[in-house]
């Protein structure tokens, strides 16, 4: 039996999961079992929790639904425990070095104990101190193990259930159950500490509680607070139906009550309702009221009267007092100038329009990526909602015939953006864009992230210090209502990098759609297009760009490869889109294809890819071709850049570190051979999950025709799909 029983539920925080579980694994005293509670099998955490549990045989993943909330899954966590000691860990949390190892010194210390609570920290998600909120209720404990009786005032009510060790036969005798709903941690620590005989306490930090820039969903406006009064009447009944004196029951009384009152005075935890609330609250104070017991004083005891009474209206008139009479409005950022600031004020003031939508892709480079292939299939499935993409001046020849189109910074361009209901977008909208009530932000993203992302970013400092404010990149990702995710990988990442309160669709990314669709001709069509001879070996190669560099460098000397590769070889070379103004002069074997408006055009015509860290790869392999990584400088680009995987340890095809490397796996064919297929294949399971020609198709259900997630087309295995047809090329051996 092990000493420790460590629950981890882990529904919404797979981006965090394996933080958590890894602060586990790490702990010096290893005598524990580690229960991972994911959602589902195939769900994002259950990823995380599986790797974890091939590596260590201490990991023991267990499922429970979403629908059973956090209490089902901490439920299903103890069903499947075998330890002497209950810890729940939340999936965002991490324990600190050391903490089995201090419990483990203290129960020996102590003995048998009930209940072991400890203290933690709370960690602000970006700036700030770090506190420690359970000390000061700690404090005045006696110092070793007591009896309930002898510390009322401890009542656990105060404290989450992870800053406990729960002696797991004390919660099977007590029939201990997390109780449904919201504000369980409520309901469970003041049922134990009603049963519990002997309780210790551990003044020392075991938990880093990780604030979520949201902050607590509990905190959030809904009808769910309602649940904290079911709480609250679970424990005072029970203690009632103990006989728990007076003595322990006024202090249990008093700290449940100052948390019902907390949220009847929050002004926005109770958008509606507040009136049923505090009507049930006071029938509970009355029904509950403990013998002799007196309020607090002050204004907390003035609420309490208040309540006792059932006096909502002066209730109410002392919280808005309290609030003041008039609060600073924050002031709005407007784009620049006096004319164009007071035309989209003007705009703002009229009525959404329900039936337009706004498209914008890489800051207005042109009609490409995620947002043109929703365009287009909007334009299908939704005619009725009229569209306009947006453009910098010098794109807007670049824009396709029949596509309405609006200069960036044109006062028509800041019309739509204020009238619009929908705002697609790959990157961000400028910064004075205002999110407007009922407006739809859909970010589409524009890549599968290998390198670090958003507030990852933040402790690299060549990155750090060209991306500029974060503050205001996340009052950016505030806009936000859904963010596309090509597969599970991303869904955590986002979720890590851009932390928010949007919706993630796991629909895959609609620009790679025509990588299903496309057909043998279309292939042969766009070949032409770019001047590749007939026979040929098309390689695109598309480095990535580098924040150290101050300009774009190839990294490989093009016309070098193609001599000793093969004389069949032919470089299609793609810059990363910041370098895509100009051509760079090659010729002979080597076609530039930057200026190319479509990357997927560019990649249908390849028949094998070389990149080095460029999420192209991620996209390519959805067509099922050779993919070779170059990877001469991947140690800076590490350290430098910052990677959310080992690309080295699972890369989509073979590796080469030299430019002679990169020669001969493609002069001996091995770039196409069958160890390269089958790493390849790894690559495609983890990275082309939701890929399968019908992602544009489920963005527009889903966001501009509101269907319900029911009713969209589902995923098609990866096994059954079929990718456009590479060129019939054969390939000449030198």
């Amino acid at each position: 039996m092990p000493r420790f029983s460590i629950i981890v539920p882990s529904h919404g925080v797979a981006g965090r999961l394996g933080q958590a579980l890894d602060s586990v694994l790490a702990q010096s005293f290893g005598d524990f079992e580690l229960i991972p509670v994911c959602d589902a099998p195939d769900s994002p955490a259950a990823e995380v929790a599986a790797r974890h549990a091939e590596r260590d045989s201490r990991v023991a993943p267990v499922h429970a639904p979403p629908s059973e909330g956090l209490a089902g899954a901490r439920n299903a966590g103890m069903r499947a425990a075998t330890g002497t000691y209950l810890l729940f860990l939340d999936g965002d949390d991490v324990l600190v070095p050391g903490a089995l190892g201090a419990l483990d010194a203290r129960l020996a210390e102590t003995g048998q104990v009930d209940v072991l609570h400890f203290e933690h920290e709370r960690v602000p998600w970006w700036e700030g101190e770090t506190t420690n909120p359970a000390a000061p209720l700690l404090a005045n404990t006696p110092d070793g193990a007591f009896a309930p009786e002898r510390a009322p005032h401890h009542t656990g009510v105060r404290l989450p259930a992870w800053s406990a060790a729960w002696r797991r036969a004390f919660a099977a005798e007590q029939c201990l159950a997390f109780p449904r709903g919201h504000f369980t941690d409520v309901g469970w620590a003041g049922l134990a500490m009603l049963g519990a005989e002997r309780v210790a306490v551990l003044r020392a930090v075991v938990v880093r509680h990780q604030a979520r820039r949201q902050g607590s969903r509990l905190n959030l406006p809904g009808g769910h607070h309602a649940d904290l009064l079911d709480q609250v009447e679970l424990v005072l009944s029970r203690a009632a139906d103990l006989e728990v004196p007076p003595a322990r029951t006024g202090p249990l009384f008093e700290q449940l009550f100052a948390t019902v009152l907390k949220t009847a005075a929050h002004p926005r935890r109770l958008t509606t309702g507040r009136r049923a609330f505090f009507r049930r609250a006071s029938a509970l104070y009355r029904r509950h009221h403990p013998a002799g017991y007196r309020p607090p004083g002050g204004s907390p005891g003035v609420q309490h009267r208040l309540l006792a009474a059932g006096s909502y209206p002066a209730f109410a008139a002392l919280r808005a007092a309290r609030r003041g009479v008039s609060r600073a409005v924050a002031a709005v950022p407007r784009p620049r100038g006096l004319r164009t600031r007071l035309w989209y004020r003007a705009q703002l003031r009229r009525p959404l329009d329900a039936n337009l939508a706004v498209y914008c892709a890489y800051w207005g480079r042109g009609y490409t990526c995620n947002p043109a292939a929703i365009h287009a299939k909007a334009r299908e499935l939704a005619p009725h909602i009229r569209s306009v993409f947006l453009v910098e001046a010098d794109q807007a020849h670049t824009v396709p015939e029949g596509v309405e189109y609006a200069v960036i910074g044109s006062h028509r361009y800041w019309e739509v953006l204020a009238r619009a209901k929908y705002l697609v977008n790959n990157a961000n909208f400028a910064e004075g864009v205002v999110k407007r009530p009922g407006s739809v932000h859909l970010q589409t993203q524009h890549g599968t992230p290998l390198k670090t992302m958003g507030v990852d970013q933040s402790t690299y400092p060549v990155v750090a210090a060209t991306t500029g404010s974060f503050g205001k990149l996340l009052g950016r990702v505030d806009r936000w209502d859904y963010n596309l995710s090509s597969n599970p990988h991303s869904t955590r990442v986002w979720e890590r990098a851009f932390p928010g309160s949007y919706e993630q669709l796991e629909y895959g990314y609609p620009r790679n759609d025509v990588y299903l669709t496309a057909t043998a001709d279309d292939v042969a069509r766009i070949r032409a297009e770019l001047g590749v001879p007939e026979g040929a070996r098309a390689v695109l190669y598309a480095p990535t760009h580098r924040d150290h560099h101050t300009g774009f460098e190839p990294g490989l000397d093009l016309e070098a490869f193609c001599a000793a590769a093969g004389e069949d070889v032919v470089v299609l070379l793609r810059a990363h889109y910041f370098y895509d103004r100009g051509g760079r002069g090659y010729g002979g074997r080597v076609v530039d294809v930057t200026a190319r408006r479509s990357s997927e055009d560019v990649c249908l015509a390849a028949d094998a890819l070389i990149t080095d860290y460029s999420s192209i790869m991620f996209d390519y392999a959805v067509l099922d071709r050779p993919i070779v990584v170059y990877a001469d400088d991947w140690d800076v680009y590490r350290e430098t850049r910052g990677v959310c995987f080992d690309l080295m340890d699972g890369p989509p095809g073979p590796v080469a570190r030299t430019p002679d490397e990169l020669a001969r796996v493609f002069r001996d064919g091995s770039y196409a051979g069958a160890e390269s297929a089958a790493l390849r294949a790894r690559f495609r399971e983890r990275f082309c999950a939701f890929d399968d020609g019908r992602a544009a198709e489920r963005v527009v259900r889903r966001v501009l025709l509101g269907e319900p997630p029911q009713a969209l087309p589902p995923v098609i295995p990866l096994a059954e799909r079929v990718p456009a047809p590479a060129a019939a090329a054969t390939p000449v051996r030198s």
